[in-house]
Parts: structure tokens; C-alpha cells; sequence
């Protein structure tokens, strides 16, 4: 998510512009109880470069000053959120969550006409929809997303001018949009709620195009904040590096948030080398909210370089870390350390570790526990997997061709191999090998639990639908819905929903 961007904060600008200019599109919000003024205005921009407490502080003067300020609520919900984001810790969430439905009567009972009346509620509903999510609260998560959705359309329908009601719609679009099939999929369709990809790319990437020449600039880094992980997690978008960090260039450097951004896009990218120095320029100290899983971040893009000095960046996070995420995957990376280094002793000791400590919330987590729970992966196919994740893949290439396929002694290394090759080929634009290669994964992986045989199946449909050859990428990404009880499950079947809809455009 620095050194060598050389950024400007849209909200270092905004006092040398009059305060009357930040509302000249919505007159309505100067009103006492809904004013965003300059002191709320900088808690915000804290909040945006996680100096939480100095935000918490600020909020604690406004409400001192200006009790019937109805904009603190929502600022206070997004300290809150943000802490939840870096803590990770599902205690803080058990206890935070209670004072949702205070914030929301606090807004309730001011002025309905403004335009910040409705998006704030949606605001806050939305927030604790992402966040429940994370812990499985799958139908309050529904609920909110339905009510945040209904109030952000009657907001627009009020106000169209005020800009910011397209941040939480275009979210909603596109997580929408992208739902795999599931118990939070099942309970909005029961609600009637419908997304479209698209719609809501176009309209946060409006957003973060237009709104550094409004007066809406100061919303700028939160759309850019909910962009960047849209393009890189959500839809895999082959330009969420180029957008990243274009669109955060003109951020400030001294916002610790930018920096994890930055880098964690970098590192989901193949740009592992520019995260690592991101990570290592980050801004520190005691104004900055703890964050122990940039350790972790750090760790994993050394060792996609087999840079095994991440052994320290690993035991580093799990010494800070307070939460309840990521505890497996640290274990897991530790013990591929290990492993590479040819000391199985401290792996075997690694994966009871992973089996025994931290929870199974996260995506990453559970993974980290089927790979404990499976065969010992071969230390060739390893360093393989590891390079492609780091943007290496020539060296990556090589470690493949250096191997000796006879060493392969069970069905899921024989897979794998294939698959690892056909990767490879891919991004080196090698269709016809990579085809092949992904051909080969599927006749012999389709049966397995392994997540090779559907994510080959979902890349040949995306080269079918580059070469422009509907009937075969439709088959293909069919075949990866179709199979079923894998890992990765409904990722992989997100994307596949999601070649579907580009082959309907």
C-alpha cells in the first residue's frame, strides 16, 4: 500500500480553501446538528492515516463543544472500524458492535433534511455488515446491507448532487455482484437485493477520478481505500496494481493506512520487491494504531522471494498480534522456513502449531489448516509456488524445469506440478502451454479436494474470453462452478460467475 511516490494530501489542501466551499453542494449539512466542520474534518483525515487516538481525541472535543453534532456518531463508528480492521480481535468486536444501535438513534432524531441523515446511517450499517462478516454473522450482515442499500437510493433520490452516496453503492454493487453462492448470497436474495460488478466499478472508479476536483476532495482516500482492495480482492482486476497506485500517489505519506494499501496491493500483484521496500519505509511510531499484520505482510513478501529472514518478521507478528486472524497462516509460513531450510523437525513442530492455536474466521486460516492437516508439500514445488507468488516467474519457470517429476509419489504433487506450470505459462502469455497444462491439471485433479483443477478450469475460460472464444471460456467456467467440495470454493467460483457476466457484456 513510499519513497519513491512522491504524494500530496488532498486534506493538507483543505484549510487553505474556505470552509463554505466544502459545502456548497449540500447547504443543508451546515446545520448545527449535522457539521462537518474543520475540527470533525481533521479526525476524519486522522482516522484515514490510523493516528486513531488523536482522532478519538478530536471526536471527544466536538462532542464537548458541539453535543448535538450528530456527525460524531459516524466518525466514532469509523474509529471503530478501523481498529477492528488492524486489531482483528473478535472480543473488540463483541463489545464494539453493541453500540451500533446507540449511534444509529443518535442520528435518527436529528434533521431529516439533510443529506448526511441517511448516509450516515448507511455509513454505519455498512461498516458493521464488512465486519460481520468476517465472523460469520451472515444475516444481521444481510439486514444491513439491505437497509444501507435502500437508504443510500432514497438519499440519491433526494440529493442527487451529494456525491458520496456512489461510495457505499458502488460497494454494494459489486459485493453483490460477486457472491458466491452461500448463506449471505441465500438471505439477501430472500431480501431482493441484486448487484451488478460493473455498475459499481464504474462508479467508485468516477468517484476517485472526480472527486479531487470537487468539493467532496477530503472522501477522497476512503474511496481510494475501498477501491484498491475491490480491484485486488474482489474482482482481480489486471490493472488493480496500475490503478492502486496512481490513485494513491497524491496521498500523503505520512498516512500509515496508504502505506499497507500500497503494499499489500504490491504484494498481491507481483510486485513483492516494491512492497518490501513500502513496508520498510512505512511511517512509525506512538500516533500510529498498532498494526501487527503489516509483520506479517512483510514476512510473506520476503518469502515469496525465498528471502528466509522472514522467519523474524513471522515470530514478530505473533508476538504483537492481539487478535484472532492470521494466527494459523504465521504458524504455517514459519514451518515453510523450515521446511526450506531442510529442518523438518521445526516444521512438524510449526504445523501443531497451526492445528492448535488461533481460529479458522479467515479464508487464509482455514487453508493454513487444510495444508497443515494434508501431506508435507514437496520443497520444489514449494520454492515454485512461492516465486509465481512474488511476480518471479521466470525463476519460478526454472525451479520447475530443474525438477524431476519422478520424485512425485502422490496424485495431489502430480497436480500440482501441472498446475504450477500452467500458472506460470499463463502470466509469461504462453497460451497454448498454459492451456495445456491447465488441460492436464483438470483430467487429473477434478476429482481431488485440491483447488488446482477449479482455478485451472477458471483461467482457460479467462484466456477462451481473451481470445474471444465464447462457447469454450462459457464451458469452462461452468466446469469450475460446477465442481464442488474444494478449496477455495467460493473464490474460485466468484471469478468464474464473474467470466460469465464479461462474456454477457
Amino acid at each position: 500500500m513510499i519513497s519513491s511516490v512522491i504524494a500530496k494530501s488532498p486534506v493538507s489542501r483543505l484549510f487553505k480553501l474556505s470552509l463554505l466551499s466544502v459545502f456548497l453542494f449540500f447547504p443543508a449539512a451546515v446545520k448545527a446538528n449535522f457539521d462537518f466542520n474543520a475540527n470533525c474534518l481533521k479526525a476524519y483525515q486522522y482516522i484515514f492515516e490510523l493516528k486513531l487516538n488523536a482522532a478519538r481525541q478530536l471526536i471527544s472535543n466536538e462532542k464537548r463543544i458541539h453535543p448535538k453534532n450528530a456527525i460524531v456518531p459516524l466518525l466514532e463508528n469509523y474509529v471503530d472500524y478501523f481498529h477492528l480492521i488492524t486489531t482483528e480481535s473478535k472480543a473488540d468486536f463483541d463489545r464494539l458492535k453493541e453500540k451500533k444501535s446507540v449511534r444509529i438513534d443518535q442520528i435518527e432524531d436529528e434533521d431529516d433534511n439533510s443529506p448526511y441523515y441517511l448516509y450516515a446511517q448507511a455509513e454505519i450499517n455498512l461498516q458493521w455488515a464488512l465486519i460481520r462478516g468476517r465472523y460469520g454473522e451472515f444475516f444481521a450482515a444481510a439486514r444491513e446491507i439491505k437497509k444501507a442499500n435502500s437508504q443510500l437510493l432514497e438519499n440519491s433520490k433526494k440529493y442527487p448532487g451529494f456525491h458520496l452516496n456512489g461510495k457505499g453503492l458502488g460497494m454494494i454493487n459489486i459485493f453483490l455482484g460477486n457472491l458466491p453462492d452461500g448463506v449471505l448470497k441465500s438471505t439477501l436474495s430472500t431480501f431482493g437485493i441484486r448487484g451488478n460488478v460493473q455498475t459499481g466499478i464504474m462508479m467508485l472508479d468516477k468517484l476517485a477520478q472526480n472527486l479531487p476536483k470537487s468539493s467532496y476532495e477530503p472522501f477522497y482516500e476512503e474511496v481510494v481505500f475501498y477501491y484498491a482492495f475491490v480491484l485486488s480482492d474482489l474482482v482481480h482486476a489486471p490493472d488493480a496494481y496500475a490503478k492502486t497506485m496512481r490513485y494513491t500517489a497524491r496521498i500523503s505519506d505520512q498516512s500509515l493506512l496508504k502505506a499497507y494499501l500500497q503494499a499489500y496491493v504490491c504484494a498481491r500483484n507481483g510486485h513483492t520487491d516494491e512492497a518490501i521496500t513500502i513496508l520498510g519505509d512505512r511511517p512509525t511510531g506512538e500516533a500510529y494504531q498498532p498494526f501487527a499484520y503489516l509483520e506479517l505482510l512483510t514476512g510473506i513478501a520476503k518469502l515469496n522471494k525465498l528471502d528466509y529472514s522472514a522467519a523474524a518478521n513471522f515470530k514478530r507478528f505473533l508476538q504483537l498480534n492481539k487478535g484472532d486472524n492470521h494466527i494459523k497462516d504465521a504458524n504455517l509460513h514459519l514451518g515453510w522456513v523450515a521446511l526450506l531450510n531442510g529442518d523438518t523437525g521445526l516444521y512438524n513442530a510449526a504445523v501443531i502449531k497451526v492445528k492448535q492455536s488461533g481460529y479458522t474466521y479467515s479464508d487464509k486460516d482455514k487453508q493454513a489448516l487444510n495444508e497443515a492437516n494434508a501431506l508435507r508439500p514437496d520443497t520444489e514445488l514449494l520454492k515454485a509456488r512461492l516465486l509465481f507468488d512474488g511476480g518471479y516467474y521466470q525463476k519460478a519457470l526454472k525451479a520447475l524445469s530443474d525438477v524431476n517429476t519422478d520424485r512425485f509419489k502422490n496424485d495431489r504433487d502430480k497436480v500440482e506440478y501441472q498446475y504450477r506450470l500452467g500458472r506460470i505459462h499463463d502470466e509469461l502469455g504462453r497460451d497454448d502451454e498454459a492451456l495445456q497444462d491447465y488441460q492436464r491439471t483438470i483430467n487429473a485433479g477434478k476429482s481431488l479436494k485440491y483447488y488446482y483443477a477449479a482455478t485451472a478450469a477458471v483461467n482457460m475460460g479467462k484466456i477462451y474470453l481473451k481470445k474471444k472464444n465464447s462457447a469454450k471460456a462459457k464451458a469452462y467456467f461452468n466446469l469450475a462452478i460446477n465442481m464442488k467440495n474444494h478449496e477455495y470454493e467460493n473464490s474460485i467460483e466468484a471469478q468464474a460467475k464473474d467470466g460469465l457476466r464479461h462474456l454477457s457484456d
